[in-house]
């Protein structure tokens, strides 16, 4: 029993740790990828869609990004969705399909970024230490109800605990590393 709710702590700390890196993919660096897109939905004849079922992305220059709709009638939606965004960017629109710029990130940018990388890594580590809390009141019953021993308890929390460490930790990695491609230049 212990065993298996360390297995689902694990798994839970595992997809928060997976929803924050995704969360970070979505903050604008100074390069474009279409990652930046991930969070954006666009009004498809009345359903918030997710841009990337909507159209295809392509990067070819490091600042640009091509978005090519794959229903013509989507475009106007998508243009809107995008100019909506917290991205910053306005689209043009070329024809078939929509080009974004990127202009370069200001200093003041950069800091938004990383106060908002910063908010999304509490998040991820709130939803971590949640997973952890909800485990631990699951083994305290255990222990209450006399289904494990007060000395498997401890062990399992000890083991609790560095599950936590563990993916808190990883979370302040990616923190580290977001911040540094957002201060580089």
């Amino acid at each position: 029993m212990i065993d298996q709710n360390l297995r689902d702590a694990d798994q839970k700390m595992e997809k928060a740790v997976e929803h924050t890196r995704e969360e970070f993919a979505a903050i604008r660096t100074g390069r474009a990828h279409p990652a930046m897109f991930a969070q954006i939905t666009a009004d498809y004849y009345g359903t918030p869609t997710p841009l990337q079922q909507l159209a295809g992305f392509q990067v070819p220059e490091p600042r640009t990004v091509i978005i090519q709709p794959y229903d013509i009638g989507a475009k106007a939606a998508i243009e809107k969705a995008i100019r909506d965004s917290d991205l910053g960017v306005n689209p043009s629109d070329d024809g078939k399909v929509l080009r974004v710029s990127l202009p370069e990130l200001t200093e003041e940018r950069r800091k938004e970024y990383i106060k908002l990388a910063r908010s999304k890594a509490e998040e991820g580590r709130v939803a971590v230490r949640g997973v952890r809390r909800n485990t631990k009141q699951a083994l305290d019953k255990a222990e209450k109800d006399s289904e494990i021993s007060q000395d498997d308890n401890t062990g399992a929390e000890k083991r609790l605990d560095g599950l936590t460490k563990k993916h808190v930790d990883q979370i302040d990695e990616l923190l580290k590393n977001k911040e540094a491609e957002l201060l580089e230049v």
